[in-house]
Parts: structure tokens; sequence; C-alpha cells
């Protein structure tokens, strides 16, 4: 049922996909649910480009013949799909699930809009539950990760901070070349807190805390597609 709601998000999506659009395009599986309906909107005619936020999007926009350019070529967007790991009611984000949190996080602060698809169950009151991937510098991965259990105190957060593996055991590598922590703090009362405190400890490239970034969120449930925006 989770693949046919994800597929059900990213055709609600299509309505606010426009002729002539640049669109950043997300990572994961809702994001290839919503790329695999925008392909043939391609073949008839819809005209849009796109900028992949990995090369695994990349590779899956090339396959299906969604145009493609990149930021540096077209540094402004019209907006963003993407999917999320879990949404709260203020539409923070947890992202960040597929090692892509750095370029997603570029193209959405590229964008004028970000849209987030998902299916009912990434929908939480508080985030947390789902580990926050934490996007570090190889140099120095000790410190860094000794730094952010400093942070976690001070914030009164607990949890393991965890090196993630590849399905080869070792260290997992992303797109730009370095290594996740993923934190698994169970609950983040205060994203925006969090966040700042984060992107000051050095090493730490990016964060899959994703805070007043998205303006809707398409969420697909068993009998109905509801659009949200922030509850703040």
């Amino acid at each position: 049922m989770s693949e046919e709601l994800k597929t059900k998000a990213g055709i609600a999506a299509l309505d606010f996909v426009k002729p002539g659009m640049k669109l950043g395009i997300g990572t994961g599986s809702t994001a290839e649910a919503f790329i695999r309906v925008l392909a043939p909107k391609v073949a008839e005619g819809l005209d849009i480009v796109g900028v992949p936020t990995s090369e695994r999007t990349r590779a899956l926009c090339e396959e299906l013949g969604v145009p493609l350019t990149t930021l540096d070529a077209t540094p402004r967007l019209d907006l963003t799909i993407d999917g999320a790991d879990e949404i709260d009611t203020a539409l923070n984000l947890i992202k960040g699930g597929g090692g892509a949190l750095l370029r997603e996080k570029i193209v959405a602060a590229a964008s004028r809009e970000m849209i987030v698809i998902a299916d009912k169950s990434k929908l939480v009151a508080t985030l947390g539950a789902y580990p926050l991937p934490i996007e570090v510098n190889i140099f120095g991965l000790a410190a860094t990760s000794a730094m952010i259990d400093q942070v976690a105190v001070a914030a009164a957060l607990s949890g393991p901070v965890a090196l993630r593996k590849d399905d080869a055991r070792k260290p997992f590598v992303t797109d730009g070349g370095h290594y996740i922590l993923d934190a698994s703090f169970g609950r983040i009362p205060d994203p925006e807190a969090l966040a700042v405190a984060l992107n000051c400890v050095p090493g730490v490239v990016e964060h899959g805390l994703f805070t007043g970034l998205a303006s809707r969120a398409i969420v697909a449930g068993d009998g109905a597609i509801e659009i949200l925006k922030p509850n703040v």
C-alpha cells in the first residue's frame, strides 16, 4: 500500500508543476515515484527542466527522459518536489535517509517553493523517532562526533550517534564524499534550535533538519490526499 500512496502523492504534486518551470527533483523512493509520473507528462510535451539532488536521481531522470540542468547553469529554481523521512505539523522535516541531504538542502534553498510529498506514515507530532542524519567531513570524525555529543547534551537529547554503513558494512560515502552520522535522539522538541547548534560544529557539513523550507506537504492516506501548510 505504501508504494501506491507514494504514487498518489506524486500524481497530486503534478498539479503544481507548470510549463516552463525550473524544477528541483528530490531523492528517495517517494521522489522516484514522482519522477515516474512526471516522465510521461514530459514525453507528452510538458516543458520543464530539472535539477537532480543526487546521482541516483540523475540516473533515473536520464533513463526516463526528464531533461536536466545544473544549479551552476540555473541557480534559481521555481519549485522543488522531494520526499521526507518525517514531517511535523510546522512542516519541519527530517531528511537524509537516502544520503542526499546536502544536495537536497542546497536545491531546496535555491527554490522559490518546496513541496514535500509523502504517505501518511511520515506525519509525526514531534520529530526524532527517525534517526537524524548528520553529514560530516571524513577528517576529524572522532572530534566532530564528540562535539555533536556535546550539542546533544546541551539540548537535553540522548541516544546513540552511529556511523552509517553501506551494504558491504563499510562507511557510507555521500555523493559529496562525506560520511553520515545517524543520531537516534528519539524526540527533538526544538528542531530550529538544534539545527542552529549543529551548524556551529566544525566538521558538520550539513544535517537533515529542514526547517522553514517546505511551504506545502502533499500527504497520501488510504482514502484521500491532504495538502498541508505549516501550522505555526
